[in-house]
């Protein structure tokens, strides 16, 4: 089950990246989009998980807390990697469990990373290395 699970990850990764550069190697104006879109944020604050799993459901409130009070300087955006929308996206950030947090910077470039529910005030510590007050 877990090698076709990683097979169907695989192929999904594999076929966002060709639809996502063309085939010519370039990102897409949709990536390109994001990228500028990241770059008004001081941090970008990724949730990989489900809305079946407990851990993930419980992670709901602080997304969304995090939201309400820093939504002018953190971009928050889930992935539910279970669906296959959100497959490539487990694949593409390398997700082994769920739920897992990744914090890029106003770059798009990765700072930290954490596996698990994260509490707020220990997610609001990791926000505050970017300049978010």
């Amino acid at each position: 089950m877990k090698i076709l699970l990683k097979s169907i990850l695989s192929f999904a990764a594999l076929a966002a990246i060709i639809i996502n550069t063309g085939c010519t190697g370039q990102a897409s104006n949709a990536e390109n989009k994001a990228n500028k879109e990241t770059e008004k944020y001081k941090v970008t604050f990724i949730e990989l998980g489900s809305v079946r799993c407990i851990p993930c459901q419980q992670m709901q409130p602080v997304m969304k807390s995090i939201e309400a009070k820093y939504g002018k300087e953190v971009k928050v955006v889930f992935h539910d990697v279970w669906t296959e929308a959100g497959a490539p996206n487990a694949q593409k950030y390398g997700i082994e469990a769920i739920p897992t947090q990744v914090f890029l910077d106003e770059k798009g470039q990765e700072y930290f990373r954490h596996v698990g529910y994260f509490p707020e005030e220990e997610l609001v510590k990791v926000l505050q290395q970017k300049g978010v007050k």
